[in-house]
């Protein structure tokens, strides 16, 4: 007989399965069940972007691309950060295409981090930084954020976790799950408590164009930060391309050649067929990202009112497409809550636990959902409260 669990890696051990995953694979099984788990756009691909796609194979461009992405797609990627955040890349070698911004990520971790050093996650956060940390032999170190906080990294948090053996810094803002921002202020106090170190930034930026209040501000944009900072960019939210699975890093040659290292080794390069559609996506899909953000913004005001008017506390998001309520006055952990309104009333939402211990006692709600699904499950969760509330 093989021992499977001794051959399993430890590092692979110690890496507890996807808390979002669980949830969703539930639904699956069951009939009449409503999902609000998952953070994908409802919209279709923009039909310009798929006619883009489609051409490239009606041409027969089926071929491997370079290990850094078409040479084309590269160009607009640039062009963008010149138009929407003055930041100058060069297209030739400080930006790589890669398959969605979560191989940019993990290859970002493995390119830097070496068995000991510490990387500062910001939680509550997206569920791949800790485990991918784990896996490229590093330690994470939790940064909890609090809605007294609106959920924003402080100075004063960051400064206090700071040690000799600390890396990088991984800013993921817009923020999976809370739906905070950090403005320009509050970026500005984070790269002061930097300038004076040799500490790298990994920049999660992958809903930037989805903001509510104001534009987004890149991280690499203040001053003294271009030269340390990775910034993760992709067309899943943005252009609702999840399954195409396309994305980028961006940043100084210095720190772009060693992801693309990797890259090459793993994935050789990013689909073809998605890469021609993300051309056309970067010169036309303005439009279209208007449209869907006017649309999600539509989607937050209505249930951050219809969960204020179930009695639950929620911060209110301004950026990406989730709300994070808190469901302590239930007196249910973030576990038993979703497990129980799955059961009951046949919605999912995922527990606050999934994103950091600092999640515990809220939910992660996705509004990426059509209007008549909102209004379905948020119907069947206010029955849900009011029977915890009967037999209390």
């Amino acid at each position: 007989m093989v021992d499977y669990d001794q051959l399993l890696s430890e590092r692979v051990k110690v890496v507890k399965p996807s808390g979002i995953r669980k949830f969703f694979d539930i639904v699956a099984t069951m009939d009449d069940a409503i999902s609000l788990g998952v953070g994908e756009p409802d919209f279709e691909t923009p039909w310009q972007v798929r006619r883009a796609g489609i051409a490239s194979l009606e041409k027969g461009r089926t071929f491997y691309t370079s290990n850094w992405g078409l040479a084309e797609l590269r160009q607009e990627i640039t062009n963008l950060y010149r138009r929407k955040f003055h930041l100058d890349y060069d297209s030739a070698n400080e930006v790589l295409v890669t398959v969605g911004g979560s191989e940019a990520i993990d290859n970002a971790l493995r390119s830097f981090i070496s068995f000991g050093d510490e990387v500062l996650v910001v939680e509550p956060s997206f569920v791949c930084y800790t485990p991918l940390t784990i896996m490229a032999g590093g330690t994470p170190v939790s940064l909890p954020t609090v809605a007294e906080d609106r959920f924003k990294l402080t100075a004063e948090r960051l400064r206090a976790a700071i040690t000799p053996r600390t890396k990088m810094l991984v800013l993921p803002f817009p923020n999976n799950p809370t739906g905070a921002i950090m403005t320009h202020d509050d970026l500005e106090a984070i790269a002061q408590v930097l300038r004076d170190t040799n500490i790298l930034v990994l920049s999660d930026e992958i809903y930037c164009d989805l903001t509510y209040r104001g534009e987004h501000v890149c991280f690499a944009e203040l001053p003294g930060m271009r030269e340390r900072t990775i910034v993760v960019g992709g067309f899943s939210k943005s252009y609702a391309m999840t399954g195409w699975r396309l994305g980028w890093a961006v940043g100084p040659k210095e720190l772009i050649a060693p992801i693309c290292k990797i890259h090459q080794f793993g994935i050789m390069s990013a689909p073809t067929t998605a890469q021609f559609a993300g051309i056309e996506a970067l010169r036309t899909g303005d439009d279209d990202i208007l449209h869907m953000r006017g649309q999600y913004d539509i989607r937050r005001r209505f249930l951050l009112g219809e969960l204020r008017s179930m009695g639950l506390e929620c911060f209110e998001p301004e950026g990406a497409f989730y709300m994070f309520p808190s469901i302590r006055s239930t007196g249910l952990s973030s576990e038993e809550f979703c497990e129980r309104l799955l059961m009951e009333q046949k919605v999912a939402v995922v527990p606050g636990t999934a994103f950091g211990e600092s999640g515990e006692g809220h939910i992660r709600i996705s509004y990426s959902y059509s209007m008549n699904h909102l209004r379905e499950a948020t119907a069947r969760m206010k029955a849900f409260l009011e029977g915890l509330s009967a037999h209390s």
